[in-house]
């Protein structure tokens, strides 16, 4: 899944089961406490919530924050709870495993688990248009490499790994609320 795909402009790759199974368990979520306010009222509501968010906080990171974003400048990987950019003078290859890879000139590799990933070879290769029938993963594989290899004398910008801030504060949130309802819970 991509935001655009004009020549010039930022690409972002995103699993494509990461919206759908967060819109899902978001609609779980919202049932169950709505089912909540039902039977028990906004008060008990109120104390079952952190978990049900716990819940949905751990489907938002695994399924739905982990993305590879490229420019004409370098790569921004973002997964989980954190998120690596570099530019392109900085990577010595880029490979698809499982997951995209980039391997960069520090030595580390960054694995791209929202990026491109490796499909299950089709069940009936035919003999049309092989460009037409490859997988997904190699053609969003072959638009980096293009991206990598057409960037001469661009921009050096270093590597950056960076912690994601939002997401740790959120669960701090979740989890000062969790205590909150676990001792409100223990005392009344």
């Amino acid at each position: 899944m991509s935001a655009d795909s004009r020549p010039g402009a930022a690409r972002t790759f995103r699993a494509a089961s990461g919206p759908v199974t967060f819109v899902l368990c978001s609609l779980l979520a919202l049932f169950l406490l709505g089912d909540a306010v039902v039977r028990a009222g906004w008060g008990q509501m109120l104390l079952l919530a952190p978990w049900v968010l716990l819940g949905l906080w751990v489907v938002y990171e695994i399924a739905f924050v982990s993305t590879v974003r490229v420019d004409d400048d370098g790569a921004v990987v973002k997964n989980m709870l954190r998120r690596t950019s570099f530019g392109w003078n900085r990577v010595r290859d880029i490979d698809l495993r499982w997951q995209l890879v980039f391997s960069l000139d520090d030595g580390t590799d960054v694995t791209c688990y929202g990026g491109p990933a490796r499909a299950r070879p089709s069940r009936r290769p035919s003999d049309h248009d092989a460009e037409a029938n490859a997988p997904t993963g190699l053609r969003d594989l072959t638009e980096i490499r293009d991206r990598w290899q057409a960037t001469s004398g661009a921009r050096d910008a270093p590597i950056r790994r960076e912690w994601d801030g939002r997401a740790l504060l959120a669960l701090g949130v979740i989890a000062v609320w969790a205590c909150v309802s676990v001792v409100i819970t223990a005392t009344g």
